[in-house]
């Protein structure tokens, strides 16, 4: 098996990266033409690395003509020879710019120091990766030839003929998961096969010039005119998109015309990173509805809308006070608008009884019209009732625009597909004055959409050890987490993640990734749910050159653009081969993939919007039930108040409940609601499900009805408390059994098992820890069993080594 790359930069958590984007004036372009290597460069023909990689082509070519002769695929080799000789080129070009290159690496803060000494290695270490990838390809074709292993042809995407069904995409009638970069080489357009083909994935962009200034291809506010009348040109740009392949349009909210900020002077207030205004503006709401119904009409039915029209990008208000986002002018204060709908949000709360809500704030208001409220509001004010009732009503308030613009769109394509790139820390982390309801907001659009990021190194900016360092190969918790909880709440939807970031972020990437780590986390990423991703982000025009955005001025308002090529997949040609090889592999296997998806969750969280706004460690906490439960052969499943009122409750055995100490009184009935059909119930101390949204003990508690109530005293420990959930969930327990060595206490092997038509086992592993794992499959019911690698078709033992970040696809069968 091979491995894949996906570059990102998580281009939100901008002030981390403000150190890298000093001294922004000078053109990479300028210093290219006006500046020699300062070392004389060898010719290409004269370095070793060079002729070794040429001889390396010729004796792969002469193996594919075998190989196609016998009849076997060879795509998988056909893009390690185009990745070759592209980055052959690339580091050639990089040797004769040796000063644009230096200045790219001194753009990021942790490669500044070493920017020179990056420069000069770069064109060596970009050749010595294309001969690694060689290497690979003729060591796997050598196999395949000889016997060794027999591999699926590749399943190829037909780009131009997608299929969106009812919760997977398809190709040619069977599933597809779809891959490219999110931003490609800007101002290269859909026929140029260079950048458009199977290597780098072709799905087109109906928005990607994110430039410094708001006017952009994707749909924005500049469209409009004061008059109600469109600007043509940039109205055209998003009408006469090319209609070949399948494709996305983005909403871009930077940017506020100026003749809205005349009209409405306020219309800036509560404005966010990357929402350049208030979203309770009256004016804005009109103008982005007329401009979603108009857009929608005239797009209605094209191919760069079968993966949906983005409503925002990554979205967040965070509005408590000394928050990193407020040096971006983030919720410094609000609107008058928000204010005043905020009054009436409180109004409808407290059902018009001002007494109430006195009483709760410790406050002396004469009436809902003259409630006043500080933002960005005092952090340490949470757990408080006017903690809970701001951060509730802002998730509400956002929850409102994002109806909104939806409803717009659809009037004038009532078949329009959407998501939000909503960042999944907004889930997996602990704070929650950022006005995002993930429940919400995924219920709200067609598809679920992301960019969810992971690491295999730490961010560079901490010097302490991180917890998951201690156990696991690389940071997977913001993933696996937010991924399981948005699968949950909406099981049936297409997954995109248009903009995936598994392979860089601000604070880290490693020119060195391994393509271990990139197989692993995108087998992973695939197999939670993810059904096309984006990876940030293709930057070499086809000559080996930065793309425009990166020539010039790099005077970004998003300063984490300026050092987003350092360390880049566009450096790593073992990576950016490793992102195809992965999804080749997972698009041969995508019945297989689908299969394991399917697999019911039998134990479930239950999850506390509640508890999250009033704690300061809720995610942090129920983290740690969730790892606990996460390598036992399921996949793990979270049940809401929603959840429990709009799904089949005999999808799940259990639901556990845990550190929850907040619910409001309508998800203490939704969980007795499902004790009264019989259900079952884990709650892990008296002090969960204890208190209501403003801290007051509950006047009622849960009893058993039709259902089990397992009451604990708080004593238990995490694996007392594993125990209890898998005692009250053996009919959902899958028939194979997995017993994992690797030295240590910690399970390292994520696994997953479906029975087939034919009586087989499906069995998926990944080894997400640090050591090898020995691995011990078995029947529960004691029967003998023949294991088949279906990368390989090579029987295996029932006792096998999974290396960290190994990856395997079983075929079980008893004898």
């Amino acid at each position: 098996m091979r491995k894949k790359i996906s570059y990102a930069i998580w281009a939100s958590l901008l002030p981390f990266c403000l150190a890298s984007c000093e001294d922004t004036t000078n053109s990479f372009q300028q210093e290219a033409k006006s500046t020699e290597s300062t070392h004389p460069a060898p010719l290409a023909s004269e370095n070793a690395l060079v002729i070794s990689a040429q001889q390396k082509m010729a004796v792969l070519e002469t193996k594919m003509a075998q190989a196609e002769a016998q009849n076997i695929d060879v795509t998988r080799e056909e893009t390690v020879m185009w990745f070759a000789k592209e980055f052959l080129k690339f580091a050639d070009w990089d040797e004769k710019n040796e000063a644009a290159v230096e200045k790219a690496f001194s753009y990021y803060a942790p490669y500044r120091d070493k920017s020179k000494e990056l420069a000069k290695e770069l064109p060596d270490f970009e050749r010595s990766k294309v001969n690694d990838i060689l290497d690979a390809g003729i060591s796997e074709l050598d196999l395949v030839l000889n016997g060794g292993i027999k591999r699926r042809p590749v399943n190829k995407v037909d780009w131009q003929n997608i299929e969106v069904a009812e919760n997977m995409l398809k190709s040619n009638s069977k599933p597809i998961f779809l891959y490219d970069y999110f931003s490609k080489t800007v101002g290269q357009p859909l026929t140029n096969k260079a950048v458009y083909n199977d290597h780098l994935g072709a799905i087109y962009h109906g928005g990607e010039n994110l430039y410094p200034v708001d006017h952009d291809r994707a749909i924005n506010s500049f469209l409009l005119k004061e008059d109600g009348s469109y600007d043509q040109a940039l109205l055209d740009e998003v009408t006469q998109i090319d209609g070949s392949n399948v494709g996305f349009l983005i909403y871009w909210n930077m940017g506020v015309p100026q003749w809205i900020e005349k009209r409405e002077p306020e219309v800036r207030k509560g404005r966010s990173l990357f929402t350049g205004y208030d979203i309770d503006n009256p004016l804005i709401r009109d103008t982005w509805g007329k401009i979603a119904r108009d857009t929608g009409e005239l797009t209605r039915g094209k191919k760069v809308t079968q993966l949906g029209y983005i409503l925002a990008n990554e979205p967040h208000w965070f509005s408590e006070s000394d928050h990193w986002s407020h040096q971006f002018k983030e919720m410094n204060d609000i609107s008058s608008y928000t204010l005043n709908n905020f009054r009436d949000w409180l109004k409808d709360k407290y059902a018009g009884e001002i007494a109430a809500l006195n009483n709760n704030w410790q406050s002396d208001f004469s009436s809902f019209e003259t409630v006043q409220i500080i933002i960005p509001i005092d952090k340490n004010t949470q757990g408080t009732p006017i903690w809970y009732d701001w951060n509730r009503y802002h998730m509400d308030r956002s929850i409102s625009w994002f109806s909104h613009l939806q409803d717009e769109l659809r009037k004038g394509n009532p078949e329009a597909d959407t998501h939000l790139k909503i960042m999944p820390n907004m889930f997996s982390e602990n704070n929650r004055s950022h006005g995002i309801d993930v429940e919400a907001l995924t219920e709200l659009t067609s598809f679920i959409g992301d960019d969810a990021k992971a690491a295999e190194k730490r961010f560079l900016h901490l010097t302490t050890e991180q917890e998951w360092e201690k156990h696991y190969a690389y940071m997977w918790e913001e993933l696996s987490l937010s991924y399981d909880f948005m699968e949950s709440v909406a099981p049936n939807k297409i997954h995109v993640n248009s903009e995936s970031h598994f392979l860089s972020a601000s604070w880290w990437r490693d020119l060195d990734t391994s393509v271990e780590y990139v197989e692993n986390v995108y087998w992973l990423a695939t197999l939670q749910g993810m059904d096309a991703n984006m990876a940030w982000f293709w930057a070499r025009d086809p000559d080996g050159s930065f793309e425009d955005r990166l020539e010039g001025e790099l005077n970004f308002f998003d300063p984490a653009l300026a050092g987003s090529f350092a360390g880049s997949v566009n450096q790593q040609p073992h990576i950016a081969n490793a992102y195809t090889q992965v999804m080749y592999d997972l698009n041969s296997f995508s019945e297989e993939v689908i299969a394991l998806r399917k697999q019911r969750r039998p134990v479930r969280m239950f999850y506390s919007e509640t508890s999250a706004i009033n704690k300061k460690t809720h995610m942090s906490q129920q983290f740690k039930m969730y790892e606990k439960l996460f390598f036992d052969g399921f996949p793990m499943g979270f049940t809401t108040q929603k959840i429990i009122e709009k799904q089949d409750n005999s999808q799940w055995d259990n639901i556990i409940v845990y550190k929850t100490e907040f619910v409001t009184t309508a998800e203490l009935l939704a969980l007795q609601s499902y004790l009264d059909q019989g259900g079952t119930v884990i709650i892990d101390s008296p002090q969960s499900l204890s208190k209501d949204e403003y801290g007051n003990p509950h006047k009622n508690t849960l009893k058993a009805s039709k259902g089990k109530l397992v009451q604990l005293d708080g004593k238990q420990t995490l694996a007392q408390l594993r125990a209890v959930a898998l005692e009250y969930a053996q009919s959902g327990l899958p028939d194979i059994t997995l017993v994992e060595n690797n030295g240590t206490q910690h399970k390292g092997v994520r696994w997953q098992v479906v029975k087939q038509a034919d009586g087989s086992y499906l069995v998926s592993l990944l080894n997400l820890g640090k050591q090898t794992a020995d691995i011990t499959l078995a029947l529960r019911d004691g029967k003998s069993i023949k294991v088949i690698d279906l990368f390989t078709e090579n029987k295996l033992n029932t006792q096998l080594s999974l290396p960290s970040k190994g990856v395997k696809l079983l075929k079980v069968v008893a004898n």
